[in-house]
């Protein structure tokens, strides 16, 4: 009998389905009704998975919708930013790990996972996905165990930041093509989309709108207390009748305001590890006007999809430029390089080198190349990390 072998539908990344587990973060559904980076791309990445087809158990916050096997480890999500909330997270991590077993490599998305997939020696091997910004908590966490996970980051600058790191890879987060469909009719008005937060500056999107003569529609998360806090001070005092607030609206109504905007006004006052806004923007035909900060450079093709800028008067000089700049090109961007295809093909090739590389030692850890200057990594973190092993692998034994 003639038999066979398996590939994935349209890039040949692996030459068998495999079985993945995915852990989301525990606050949000996935996807999220509103705010939620993180779990928008856990979303996508699932489907792509299943759809290339993989064996796929997403584990997520009750309220999740997948076409992936779904474990909700908590009957209720913890609190996003509250510190209460830890406990909780411990919970769910722990009960997702508790499933190793059943998977051939384990992609996690969380805070605590990297701790957990550390202990599990390979088997089977844990890819971790850096969502957030470099910190000095996070350089020493991921430090200690980046020798035993996978760890992915999602631009260039993101690896750059941190170049002490073992990576795996980088990978580009994917945009739903199908949800931001194309419009190339645009009005006058600009758009701002993001977390009300200093390192967002969202009264700067306000100025750079107002001294340009446009109006501007603000899609914000204002929920947590500092959010809060942030808006009352900075940006409810600049709001007047050129600027319509909407606090985030479903999807569908996120997307029709994204595709009808003139361009996006991105005025990021920190090195953003990606920026999906941007990629969403572009999805829909829509130019993106940016500070050259974090991974602006990589996501936005100056003078083709976007402006980049390096002062609030450079934004305001772009917003003239914009009419120069054509929808088309931004879609062909998002298709070429941030697809929801791309990004599950990249992550297809991780687990391949991953589970080879645990084929190739079994029982041992990666032994991939690196130089981490001393001052980096220090003998004490690394018995710290060698006890904080032993008495979780003690808590999952009486469990």
């Amino acid at each position: 009998m003639r038999t066979t072998t398996w590939r994935s539908p349209r890039y040949p990344c692996t030459d068998r389905p495999l079985r993945v587990g995915v852990i989301a973060p525990p606050f949000l559904p996935v996807p999220p009704p509103g705010y939620g980076g993180t779990e928008r791309v856990v979303g996508i990445l699932c489907e792509g998975l299943v759809g290339r087809g993989h064996d796929v158990t997403l584990f997520a916050a009750p309220g999740s919708v997948t076409s992936a096997r779904l474990v909700t480890p908590l009957e209720t999500a913890p609190t996003l930013g509250d510190p209460s909330s830890v406990p909780e997270e411990f919970l769910y991590t722990t009960a997702a790990y508790l499933r190793a077993d059943a998977f051939d490599v384990i992609h996690d998305h969380s805070g605590m996972g990297p701790a957990l997939g550390s202990m599990l020696a390979g088997r089977p091997p844990v890819v971790h996905t850096l969502h957030g910004p470099w910190t000095p908590y996070s350089q020493r966490f991921i430090g200690l165990v980046d020798d035993r996970v996978h760890v992915v980051a999602i631009s260039r600058a993101q690896q750059a930041d941190n170049p002490f790191i073992r990576y795996a890879g980088m990978v580009y987060n994917g945009v739903d093509l199908r949800a931001h469909p194309f419009n190339a009719d645009k009005e006058e008005f600009l758009v701002y989309l993001g977390r009300v937060s200093p390192e967002k500056r969202p009264e700067q999107a306000i100025d750079v709108a107002r001294r340009s003569g446009r109006p501007l529609v603000m899609i914000v998360k204002r929920s947590e207390p500092a959010e809060r806090n942030y808006w009352d001070h900075m940006v409810a005092p600049r709001l007047g009748s050129d600027v319509e607030v909407m606090e985030e609206p479903p999807d569908d109504v996120k997307v029709d305001v994204l595709g009808r905007a003139k361009a996006l006004i991105f005025p990021i006052d920190w090195p953003e590890p990606f920026g999906l806004v941007m990629t969403e923007a572009m999805a829909c035909g829509t130019p993106v006007i940016a500070r050259r900060l974090g991974a602006a450079p990589e996501v936005i093709a100056h003078g083709v999809t976007g402006l980049l800028c390096d002062s609030l008067d450079d934004m305001v000089d772009a917003v003239a430029g914009i009419g120069s700049l054509r929808p088309v090109d931004c879609r062909r961007r998002a298709e070429q390089h941030f697809s929801a295809d791309a990004m599950a093909c990249a992550y297809e090739r991780i687990y391949a080198t991953a589970i080879g590389e645990r084929d190739d030692v079994p029982g041992r850890h990666r032994t991939r190349p690196h130089v981490t200057p001393a001052y980096a990594r220090p003998a004490s973190d690394r018995l710290a990390s060698d006890a904080l092993g032993r008495l979780v692998g003690r808590e999952l034994t009486r469990r």
